[in-house]
């Protein structure tokens, strides 16, 4: 990258952004919609609400609040998505907030739905999932949820209250990426830009370590200024999910979180557990090996993130990674290929750097629309990485569609980021297809290594690690505060990285740099998702074309089953730890194998 200053929103290249009119032509059209959503909703209440007594009834009740919801999806996408561009923008901010308002009304209108629903008889629910196969997903939910149904009005009140229950998130996104002012940082008298985005997707993959390691500094510095708000934001996050837990007579706001994915407290912990005992001393075998290859003095917290062999790397535009991208998912298919491809012509991605855009990525697929995609392009072959990531999402998101009613069409969260990083495998193998050179064999591992596995598997696995012992503290009555925050923050690091790594000043504030905290259990999902995806991924290398469509019947799922059967079908066994076992034992021979190459590019 070489920019020096970040853009406004209104001077960045439109080929390089996506494309809302996908949802809406206009914006006169989409406020039309709104206007008929709220229309047809108060026609639906009169309909009825009282009268969910009979099968047929209650389907053809179903259909209409399947379209109501698909409306609602495309008038929440349309927008959120310009505040995840440009926060800084006041009419993105205002639209989005009175959307949300306007879905938190309809959502307290619609709410006797699913509360009559719930009280209805059962016989009636297994007649309607008999006859209707397309709600069979919704009303297993419903049948199961009747347990933990509060009050008809209480329900109807958290809808209504909606807005202020994700204010926490809200108020952590507006501090870290509209207050926030990094300023600039020197080295050997040169100044540097500094902001929240170019940290993450810059600097602190910075070839030069003098760079890296100062941005780190005055990152760190501006961070701390903001760590009690942001602290008290998410005390305020997660004091909601324990009342609401406990309203719901969950004893712990874990089984609380865990419900929804339809996994219990085993696999979750097994997956925090086993890795942070039995990867952790490979990714120090790892880092230790980044460290001498780079002969840097020490590795502290802020180079984990430098590349094996930077000199190595190359130049990737959004106009080669087209080349990329089709080779690695051509194994898939060319039907595949194909829906995938589209992404370019039609403007699903958001490439473009700007002033008040989201960090990170992300994929949404609004139902019966193309998927929208995030991402801020570097011309780094990670770019690449992120997006492969982001359109396996997208490639699930498409599949599930069509062959789901949109109450039946999200797969649990458990089983969100497998299709994910499953395709940044499948560009790994491509990469290391392509040559005999030791270097370039290396090249494609380690980068397997840093994009793939460091982020989903290290990165977030030791944000769920930290955030177990959080939700600990609040299981026991207990609360806390940005200190106790880097205290927990700061043992995980130690905890995982030995005496490898040096977990300089700065490093136990990494709590206050993602959004993952406000989203519940999901950060675990990440590891959870890599092992289904290396497993499946390590079948069809063995296997070949059965393999291969049995994990396109996966992503066509949806919600039909339950995250152990679904993943069955892709091949794997997630009731025992022996895919775990083994995508630890796959990584380990990973390293030794980069560490061997390195020998050889050496002689």
């Amino acid at each position: 990258m070489t920019q020096e200053e970040l853009k406004n929103r209104a001077d960045v290249p439109e080929a390089l952004t996506w494309d809302l009119t996908g949802l809406y032509p206009t914006k006169e059209a989409f406020e039309t919609a709104v206007a008929d959503m709220q229309s047809a909703v108060k026609q639906f209440c009169t309909a009825y609400e009282g009268n969910l007594t009979d099968a047929q009834t209650v389907q053809t009740a179903l259909k209409e609040y399947s379209e109501i919801t698909q409306n609602a999806d495309w008038i929440n996408h349309y927008a959120f998505l310009p505040t995840a561009t440009d926060l800084t923008n006041p009419e993105n901010t205002q639209r989005s907030r009175s959307i949300e308002n306007v879905l938190a009304e309809v959502s307290a209108q619609l709410s006797f739905f699913d509360s009559e629903l719930k009280a209805a008889d059962t016989v009636v629910l297994d007649q309607v999932e008999t006859e209707e196969p397309q709600f069979a997903s919704f009303i297993r939910h419903i049948k199961e949820d009747k347990k933990i149904q509060l009050d008809p009005k209480v329900e109807k009140a958290f809808a209504q209250l909606s807005p202020v229950l994700n204010a926490p998130e809200a108020i952590y996104e507006q501090a870290r990426l509209a207050d926030m002012d990094f300023g600039t940082f020197s080295v050997d008298g040169k100044e540097y830009p500094l902001s929240f985005v170019l940290y993450e997707e810059h600097y602190m993959y910075h070839a030069d370590t003098a760079v890296r390691r100062a941005a780190f500094d005055k990152f760190s510095a501006v961070l701390s200024n903001y760590q009690n708000v942001v602290a008290a934001a998410y005390y305020t996050q997660v004091q909601k999910e324990k009342t609401i837990a406990t309203m719901r007579g969950f004893d712990s706001v874990i089984d609380y979180l865990l419900y929804d994915q339809e996994v219990d407290r085993s696999l979750y912990n097994r997956q925090i557990d086993s890795i942070m005992t039995d990867l952790a001393p490979v990714m120090q075998k790892y880092i230790t090996h980044v460290k001498e290859v780079n002969r840097l003095d020490k590795m502290t917290y802020a180079d984990l993130k430098i590349d094996l062999d930077a000199d190595y790397s190359s130049e990737v535009t959004i106009e080669k990674s087209k080349e990329l991208v089709a080779d690695a998912i051509s194994v898939l298919g060319q039907e595949y290929v194909d829906r995938i491809m589209k992404a370019y012509p039609e403007r699903w991605v958001d490439f473009v750097q700007n002033k008040g855009k989201s960090t990170g990525g992300f994929c949404t697929s609004p139902y019966g629309k193309h998927p929208y995609i995030l991402m801020s392009w570097n011309n780094q072959l990670s770019d690449v990485y992120t997006f492969i990531h982001e359109l396996g999402h997208a490639g699930q998101g498409i599949m599930s569609n069509e062959n789901n009613a949109i109450l039946g069409a999200e797969p649990s969260l458990y089983l969100i980021e497998a299709p994910s990083t499953f395709n940044e495998l499948l560009l790994t193998e491509s990469l290391k297809r392509k040559s005999d050179n030791p270097r370039e064999k290396r090249y494609a591992l380690s980068n397997m290594i840093s994009n793939t596995y460091f982020h989903n598997f290290i990165t977030h696995l030791l944000e769920a690690a930290y955030q177990r012992e959080v939700y600990q503290l609040i299981d026991e009555g207990k609360s806390f505060d940005a200190a106790q925050l880097s205290e927990i923050k700061r043992s995980v690091l130690n905890k995982f990285w030995g005496d490898a790594v040096e977990i300089n000043p700065g490093a136990e504030l990494t709590w206050m740099r993602q959004s993952h905290y406000y989203m519940g259990l999901y950060s675990y999902t990440y590891s959870a998702g890599l092992t289904i995806a290396t497993q499946a991924f390590l079948r069809i290398k063995e296997l070949g074309q059965p393999a291969v469509d049995e994990w396109l019947e996966f992503l066509a799922l949806g919600d039909q089953d339950r995250p152990a059967e679904a993943a069955k079908i892709a091949g794997v066994d997630i009731t025992t730890d022996k895919p775990l076992s083994d995508t630890i034992h796959y990584l380990d021979e990973t390293v030794d194998t980069i560490i061997a190459l390195t020998s050889e590019t050496t002689k």
